[in-house]
């Protein structure tokens, strides 16, 4: 039966795909903005059905100004999840961009790549994100630096913060939880040595798939320019980390 799953799923994800080049790379360009977001959207939502993902919602998104989406990672679905709620564009690490098929959509996308061990990579970043907060757009963030099974949430990384920070954009911490058949899960996580393709058979293959997308308490821009972008990470860790394990101590293990 999860054969037979699979197959359909497949077969509807490779015709997403072909859909998906297509608008990147000829609808997208005469596309005005607004359009663009629309279909981002609705793209992002049909991928959601297609991979049998129900996403859920909890506490309300900032949708009608710029603002700066800080999440844990755990998989490559995070950006489509996220997406799915609200057109975002993203930072993430360049490796994403050479992900076979995907690193191409989530380009077209709007993603925003950083390049590692390079001296004016975060100058460099923070000057696109800038331009996106100026246009009224949100920014999504995984200041991880990696993704991780979902049971955890790792020490956030503070320097991207400084552009929402330095602009006055408020941020709005995110918690991403898996599940399946309502029990926590880490079988969706992409961790490890495990490959894109056998990440998605897994995926395609399942049942009862969701993914709980809570957005958590404003970090207005007045206390953050207060903190700094030290403490602003680490309040907004500790807003995601109480959600992610909350039967953990919010403070450092």
């Amino acid at each position: 039966m999860s054969l037979f799953r699979f197959s359909w799923r497949a077969v509807a994800l490779i015709v997403w795909i072909v859909i998906g080049l297509f608008s990147v790379g000829l609808v997208f360009p005469v596309l005005r903005p607004g359009g663009r977001r629309i279909m981002v959207l609705l793209m992002s939502r049909l991928l959601m059905r297609i991979c049998g993902v129900r996403v859920i919602e909890h506490g309300q998104a900032v949708q009608d100004r710029a603002v700066l989406y800080v999440s844990n990672h755990v998989s490559w679905l995070d950006i489509f999840v996220i997406n799915s709620v609200r057109c975002t564009s993203f930072i993430a690490k360049s490796d994403i961009r050479r992900w076979p098929v995907i690193g191409w959509l989530v380009a077209g996308a709007g993603t925003v790549f950083i390049e590692r061990g390079q001296r004016r990579a975060i100058q460099i970043v923070s000057q696109q994100m800038a331009t996106c907060f100026e246009r009224g757009d949100a920014v999504g963030l995984f200041p991880e630096g990696t993704t991780s099974t979902g049971l955890d949430v790792r020490p956030f990384h503070a320097s991207l913060f400084e552009a929402a920070i330095t602009l006055s954009v408020d941020i709005q911490p995110m918690a991403l939880v898996f599940e399946q058949a309502g029990q926590r899960s880490e079988r969706f996580a992409f961790v490890g040595e495990q490959s894109l393709v056998a990440n998605i058979w897994v995926l395609l293959s399942a049942r009862n798939v969701s993914v709980h997308c809570h957005f958590l308490d404003l970090i207005p821009a007045q206390s953050c320019s207060e903190w700094g972008r030290s403490q602003t990470a680490q309040r907004a860790r500790e807003q995601v980390r109480a959600v992610i394990c909350p039967d953990a101590a919010v403070s450092e293990p």
